[in-house]
């Protein structure tokens, strides 16, 4: 039973962050992927380099970005953690930059309270958090700020996380953390209406979890509170399509389609062009229902 009454538990039609509500209409928001690492899964080293990842950002916004999420810390499966300062190291004269250069909301993807509070004195709207705000001191951080949060839910941590997953019922089970992680926001001073939900793909699930998460992803709608996916690129694809070293591009449109009819929220991807161009064929063709 949800805690909280005052929540709606019909799906979000925005999510307001710091000094904007962003409209969320039949479309999905599309999330554009700033690594700015050496070892991420997909694109690790491309973009490591501060020039190299603004001009990479400046890119997808052009390309059709809503926001761009801007990470300095790989977690991937069996990644190493890095401190604090490196991680600030890379991301903080990213940010900088970006806030001045493009119009679109920032995200900063950390799990670092420190992290967090310097993207957000710099301008960033958003808190992407991989531990779903479990540490105090980070939940302190974004109410300090106002900023908008995005929860999400991971069993174990990089290191451990794909070390023989178990759930009974991944989709419910992981409903279930979401709905009290959120209660817990609230509780601590979030408004609801800032809070997104996002149920981890490929952390801490197999491949079958991850299969039946994206399926399912309608369930989480009466949460009342947007739903984010991230699934561009990731290692399912490359086995459902029989070849793990395949041009994921594909993959990933075709998950975002079925995103989208599901009428998910916000979609955080690599390719913007190509998967913005997608949506807006299956939109204009009637695949996103009303």
């Amino acid at each position: 039973m949800d805690s909280d009454n005052h929540i709606s538990r019909e799906r979000a039609t925005s999510w307001t962050i710091r000094t904007r509500v962003l409209q969320i209409d039949k479309r999905p928001l599309l999330m554009g992927i700033v690594n700015v690492t050496p070892d991420s899964f997909s694109d690790g080293g491309d973009f490591f380099d501060v020039t190299r990842a603004v001009e990479h950002g400046t890119t997808l916004v052009q390309q059709g970005a809503d926001l761009l999420d801007i990470g300095g810390e790989s977690t991937r499966p069996y990644s190493s953690p890095v401190s604090s300062d490196e991680e600030l190291r890379r991301v903080v004269p990213v940010v900088e930059r970006l806030c001045d250069v493009v119009n679109v909301p920032l995200s900063i993807d950390t799990s670092k309270p420190e992290v967090a509070r310097y993207a957000l004195q710099a301008g960033v709207e958003i808190v992407n958090d991989v531990t779903g705000l479990e540490n105090e001191e980070m939940l302190q951080v974004a109410v300090e700020y106002g900023a908008g949060v995005c929860v999400m839910h991971m069993q174990g941590c990089p290191q451990t996380m794909q070390e023989n997953p178990e759930y009974q019922d991944v989709a419910r089970e992981i409903r279930e953390y979401l709905r009290k992680r959120r209660d817990v926001l609230v509780r601590e001073g979030v408004e609801p209406e800032k809070i997104c939900l996002d149920p981890g793909i490929g952390f801490g699930k197999t491949h079958e979890h991850n299969l039946t998460l994206l399926s399912n992803c309608q369930r989480f709608h009466d949460l009342g509170c947007p739903i984010l996916v991230g699934h561009s690129r990731k290692g399912f694809i490359g086995k459902v399509l029989g070849d793990k070293q395949a041009d994921r591009t594909a993959g990933s449109i075709g998950v975002a389609l079925s995103l989208a009819q599901q009428r998910v929220q916000i979609i955080r991807v690599h390719d913007i062009q190509p998967v913005r161009r997608a949506l807006l064929l299956f939109e204009a063709t009637g695949g996103i229902a009303s």
